[in-house]
């Protein structure tokens, strides 16, 4: 039976070059044959997790796209123009990666409902408790994972979430089983959100928070409380992400990693948590092993493996960001460190080196520029919450800069509090989501939620800086430009009886 699960997984693979959305296999298994067993059903969920770690997802492009489309990296003269579309703002429904990530996610979908699938009937045939209840966690997983991947594709290829609009929006495609082989148009943006509220509520009752432990590879009850407040934020419904950051910030099994207390004589908490991917903070990351791992993201950053000599980053760091950390602030040398580059005009810049590699993998195995991602951390629940109790109908700003400070103090040696303002809330909360969440995959999908609010709506301009590329180093982009919606890949537009609508973008 195993095999024929993997059978499956393969063709499910196999029709993404025809259309991500029709994940229903037309030559694997007879259904009534699939998943039967607790094996079957432990193999499945395994598979799932096994797709998490695709370098088209978090340690890969949808970490790293959403930034570097945007105003914190320079694309370095003589880079290898890796992701060169991305940086130009030359999009297309073609790009490659565009259609990577969103075939990616709905792999994930499909595999999630083919096990939601069938997981009925491994329950009923199972008589043994133990393996009821793991069947009970496997299936919270699922539907946590389930609205992960829709979460995603929401951020991604979807218009930012405005309560009085989102019923007239296009949100995505929802297919919430195998076994219904129709064409479906894109549902609207309320039901899409409603479809992956529909998902943590149910992931958060399936849950044990018994289980809740920090830098867990598994998908806890945590997980899907953090994904909550996060999809709360994005929705401006501040009570709920409020609610949802508030009872993970007060959980005993989180702590910040301190950048200002040390682990080791010379290493940090906040270092050792980059260093090695184990930390308080980490709610949730993607299990990597030096025998099973995805993609490497410190590769355009860094590219040490060209030579094993020098340097030869893509990208570095804009010289706005770098100013925008203290003296004091210790996340500066956690992230940037400049180091010598083998390019003629001798580059001599500040490296992002937040994603150097795991330095077990680099030790054991040679392998650099290769971390766990680290789709949550605590740190980013005091940002969500911040944000909400300021943008709530009657704002707190004293709890908010509460949260920001608290924040600030783990990570900057002898104060450095500021105090936010009806008049200057938004510029700080973003200065501050810069500083902790760079390029962590979060400031494209900034710009679109906030739009008018931040900036007044003016988006972005590059200046050029020392050895960046001539070409997209001037370049302004409006918050309302089509763009920030990535276009819908054109497969799926053109697929056989497709009725999946397009973007601005496409």
């Amino acid at each position: 039976m195993l095999k024929s699960i993997k059978i499956l997984f393969v063709a499910l693979t196999a029709l993404c070059a025809v259309s991500c959305l029709d994940k229903v296999p037309q030559s694997a298994i007879p259904q009534q044959q699939a998943m039967q067993t607790f094996d079957d059903a432990e193999q499945t969920v395994t598979g799932i997790y096994s797709l998490l770690k695709s370098s088209a997802l978090y340690s890969g492009y949808l970490t790293i796209l959403p930034d570097l489309q945007t105003d914190l990296v320079y694309a370095v003269d003589g880079y290898s123009n890796t992701y060169g579309n991305f940086w130009l703002w030359t999009v297309r429904s073609t790009t490659s990666e565009i259609e990577s990530v969103y075939a990616s996610l709905y792999q994930i979908i499909a595999n999630c409902n083919f096990y939601l699938d069938y997981v009925p009937r491994v329950v009923a045939a199972t008589t043994d408790e133990n393996k009821l209840t793991d069947l009970n966690t496997y299936t919270g997983e699922v539907y946590a994972i389930r609205a992960l991947a829709y979460s995603e594709l929401l951020k991604c290829y979807c218009k930012a979430y405005k309560p009085e609009t989102a019923q007239t929006e296009l949100g995505v495609v929802l297919r919430t089983t195998t076994l219904d082989k129709q064409p479906l148009p894109r549902a609207s943006l309320y039901d899409s959100y409603q479809q992956v509220i529909k998902d943590l509520e149910r992931a958060e009752e399936l849950l044990d928070e018994d289980n809740d432990a920090h830098s867990s590879a598994f998908v806890t009850r945590a997980m899907a409380l953090a994904l909550h407040a996060r999809v709360a934020l994005y929705m401006e419904d501040w009570q709920s992400a409020i609610e949802y950051s508030t009872e993970l910030i007060e959980s005993r099994n989180f702590a910040l990693s301190s950048a200002v207390s040390y682990y080791t004589s010379n290493m940090t908490y906040f270092d050792y948590m980059w260093n090695y991917d184990v930390g308080t903070e980490i709610i949730w990351r993607i299990g990597f092993t030096t025998t099973s791992y995805g993609g490497a993201l410190g590769q355009s950053f860094l590219g040490f493996n060209v030579d094993y000599t020098y340097y030869y980053p893509d990208y570095v760091p804009a010289q706005w960001v770098l100013g925008l950390y203290s003296d004091r602030d210790m996340r500066y040398s956690s992230y940037f460190y400049t180091l010598p580059t083998g390019y003629n005009h001798g580059l001599q810049w500040p490296l992002l080196v937040k994603y150097f590699g795991n330095q077990d993998f680099i030790n054991n195995a040679l392998i650099y520029h290769t971390v766990m991602p680290k789709p949550f951390r605590l740190a980013e629940q005091y940002l969500i919450r911040a944000e909400a109790l300021c943008r709530q109908q009657t704002p707190n700003f004293s709890a908010a800069s509460k949260d920001i400070n608290t924040l600030r103090a783990s990570r900057i040696v002898s104060g450095g509090g500021i105090n936010l303002t009806a008049d200057n809330y938004i510029e700080q909360i973003a200065a501050e989501r810069v500083r902790e969440l760079y390029m962590e995959g979060f400031r494209l999908h900034d710009f679109k939620r906030w739009g008018e609010l931040y900036r007044d709506g003016e988006g972005f301009t590059r200046t050029p800086q020392s050895n960046s590329l001539v070409e997209g180093s001037s370049l302004s982009v409006k918050a309302d430009d089509p763009l920030f919606v990535w276009p819908i890949p054109i497969h799926e537009i053109e697929a056989p009886g497709s009725l999946v609508q397009p973007n601005e973008s496409n």
